[in-house]
């Protein structure tokens, strides 16, 4: 009997996210369709996926994809190598946690949408612009994140790894920051997360020729064509959605007993 109960809530987890994504999609098509909605307002699902096709299949929507995902990636790479490693040193020396805390304070709640127009002015409308504002939105849920992880290590640990005879570099690479992976990797996940929205607000503020999806966004709604927006917007989600889940997949891999922490 318990196995049944099992097999149908495994079941009920499986079926029931895809179910009411159909029933959503399903309840739009007949609102619009019934309700008469001109479709420069809210077009219908269907109406949605034929332009989508279209877009794929002309390349347009694929080329913009491939820009988007490179200064995200570039970008986000950079803010994931200098944040840990300041995080890190932070964790490590007391009078650089103290002087990179005052930077931080003061930075980390600055709207980083309001730095596009001073990197405009600065760097141009070119990649080095969204790369930057790639990396600087990034940077600082990474480093802060990874300093709480570093601060936060088992400190029995620590005295147990001196007791044995570690030296300092030893109790770091072994214990302190091992325990701190669950805190990097959630920042990098957050990092990740506002990198996107950053990144494809700058394409459509800085410039109209470089492609991407702000582009592609911006483009179609001066125009009017609302299907296109939907389309790029799903878009944007789906390829938001697996890039978290990739990433998920992969701290999985690389540090299982984050995982196991986190089931805890």
């Amino acid at each position: 009997m318990q196995g049944k109960r099992n097999f149908i809530a495994k079941a009920a987890e499986t079926v029931l996210p895809a179910a009411s994504i159909v029933l959503f999609l399903l309840a739009w098509e007949i609102f619009v369709r019934e309700g008469e909605i001109a479709p420069i307002y809210l077009p219908a699902p269907s109406s949605i996926a034929v332009y989508l096709y279209r877009m794929i299949a002309d390349g347009s929507m694929l080329s913009n994809l491939g820009i988007t995902l490179l200064r995200i990636f570039v970008g986000f790479l950079l803010a994931a190598v200098s944040g840990v490693l300041l995080g890190v040193l932070m964790g490590m020396s007391r009078i650089l946690a103290r002087v990179a805390d005052v930077w931080i304070a003061a930075l980390y709640p600055l709207p980083k949408i309001s730095l596009i127009p001073l990197l405009i002015i600065w760097l141009g409308t070119g990649e080095a612009y969204k790369i930057v504002i790639s990396a600087v939105t990034a940077f600082f849920p990474v480093v802060i994140s990874t300093y709480a992880g570093i601060q936060r290590a088992d400190r029995g640990l620590i005295k147990a790894a001196k007791d044995l005879g570690a030296n300092a570099r030893q109790i770091q690479l072994k214990v302190v920051i091992p325990s701190a992976v669950p805190s990097i990797f959630a920042g990098l996940q957050l990092g990740m997360g506002v990198t996107i929205i950053l990144v494809v607000a700058a394409e459509m503020i800085g410039g109209s020729s470089e492609g991407g999806m702000g582009y592609l966004l911006i483009n179609a709604g001066q125009v009017m064509e609302t299907e296109k927006v939907f389309a790029s917007l799903i878009v944007l989600a789906v390829m938001g959605a697996l890039i978290i889940k990739l990433q998920q997949w992969a701290d999985r891999k690389l540090a299982p007993w984050a995982s196991l922490d986190n089931d805890r």
